[in-house]
């Protein structure tokens, strides 16, 4: 059984920071795309940046400069450094992550539970 686990979300002032983190683990035996997502009440799930096992990255238009994802691939984490935040950025953040477990030919998606980020004065 293959699961994420995310930390890292909490209460910031607008212009503050946060770091998330989310760790795979289980039976891993490759881990292709990793990402972050998010998704604000009222509103379907968005991707937010995502990194290849080569380490290429894209980000949505409204976080670029602000936002950087990197991943550590002995570690299987996968980070995103949130600067310069604002209110607009407040969402559930979810992890998501293409994993081939020991034994299967195949990729599958697996998301974290999801960890609230809240941007508020």
């Amino acid at each position: 059984q293959v699961q994420l686990l995310e930390s890292g979300g909490g209460l910031v002032q607008p212009g503050g920071s946060l770091r998330l983190s989310c760790a795979a683990s289980g039976s891993i035996f490759s881990i292709n795309d990793m990402g972050w997502y998010r998704q604000a009440p009222g509103k379907r799930r968005d991707l937010v940046a995502d990194i290849t096992s080569a380490g290429s990255t894209d980000y949505t238009d409204s976080v670029k400069g602000r936002f950087t994802i990197s991943r550590d691939n002995a570690k299987h984490t996968v980070y995103l450094q949130m600067n310069t935040l604002e209110p607009e950025d407040t969402a559930v953040y979810y992890c998501y992550a293409a994993i081939k477990s020991n034994g299967s030919p195949y990729f599958r998606g697996v998301w974290g539970q999801g960890t609230q980020v809240t941007v508020s004065s």
